[in-house]
């Protein structure tokens, strides 16, 4: 930690999500509650896709992903979150602090890109059926996957490239849970209006060509939909897109309101409740929004309790 106004920050504190004293262990708590949640939902529909067979088609590829992700993503925050909670100091090294904004930045532009992948996966089931099975080929779906990880990997190399050579000085405490983007440029003496301008560029790439995508997406099977003469029809249809409309919601929606707007207009100590959302909220939901409107999975769950059962 920096001896004096001169000296470079080498640790963070990390101020966790209030500094309310009756609310930290409930808070506690709760967010531990959160993380069993999200880790069992998501390592149950990795399971579940991996021992059902009936399951190894595009769709679950891409959902299968989408949990590990998930799960993953929540854990790279949520256990270093509770730390905040029973301990008077959530002491961070500063390679510790950069470490986690990369795997941070990682996750969130994987996970942009694999909502995106599912939108394209969905369109092509909707609105060309019979060339399913050839436009995606285990092959292109591979690709697809090549595709997200390398965006994740651009996303987080350029994220915390742009962080890692600012210099910390005086301060060491980062007001947030975690080490996020804009919480350490504001704690940065030396950052510039590059930087900002780097921040926006690569967020609205991460965030804004996903979106594209999926619009375009959608609006091809809205179309589509709208020419399916029966009603019984266009319901099933719009219900296979339901799960995935909730999902990019709740996730681009409170990502685009934390990051693609002016500082003034949102406080980071509003923005560390708005991005609770798709660091914590949409990882837990997740598996329950795909696995509670899906018959696929919720066969495949009586089906693989069934084998224990009669094990």
């Amino acid at each position: 930690m920096a001896a004096d106004n001169t000296s470079s920050v080498t640790e963070f504190i990390l101020a966790g999500l209030t500094n309310q004293p009756e609310l930290q262990i409930p808070l506690f708590f709760l967010f531990l509650d959160f993380y069993v949640v999200t880790m069992v939902g998501n390592m149950g529909l990795i399971t579940l896709i991996g021992l059902n067979s009936h399951l190894h088609i595009p769709m679950y590829f891409f959902l299968f992903n989408l949990s590990f992700i998930d799960f993953s993503f929540s854990t790279a925050i949520i256990p270093k979150m509770l730390t905040s909670f029973v301990s008077k100091k959530n002491i961070i090294s500063h390679a510790g602090c950069m470490t986690q904004l990369f795997f941070f930045c990682f996750f969130v532009f994987s996970e942009s890109f694999i909502l995106s992948g599912m939108a394209y996966d969905l369109y092509v089931a909707i609105c060309r059926p019979l060339v399913y099975t050839v436009t995606m080929s285990p092959q292109v779906c591979l690709l697809f996957l090549l595709g997200v990880y390398g965006m994740g990997v651009l996303g987080a190399v350029a994220h915390t490239g742009n962080i890692v050579f600012l210099t910390f000085c005086g301060d060491s405490l980062v007001n947030h849970y975690m080490c996020d983007i804009l919480p350490l440029l504001e704690l940065s003496c030396n950052s510039s209006y590059i930087n900002v301008l780097v921040v926006f560029i690569v967020v609205t790439i991460g965030i804004g060509v996903p979106i594209v995508a999926i619009f375009i997406s959608y609006g091809f099977i809205l179309s589509s939909i709208l020419h399916i003469s029966s009603m019984e029809g266009r319901s099933k249809a719009f219900s296979t897109c339901g799960s995935h409309i909730i999902a990019v919601s709740l996730f681009f929606g409170s990502g685009a309101f934390m990051y693609l707007k002016p500082p003034s207009i949102l406080p980071l100590d509003q923005g560390k409740v708005s991005s609770l959302f798709y660091t914590i909220v949409v990882p837990m939901f997740s598996p329950l929004i795909y696995s509670l409107r899906n018959k696929d999975v919720k066969f495949a769950l009586k089906k693989t309790l069934g084998r224990i059962t009669f094990s």
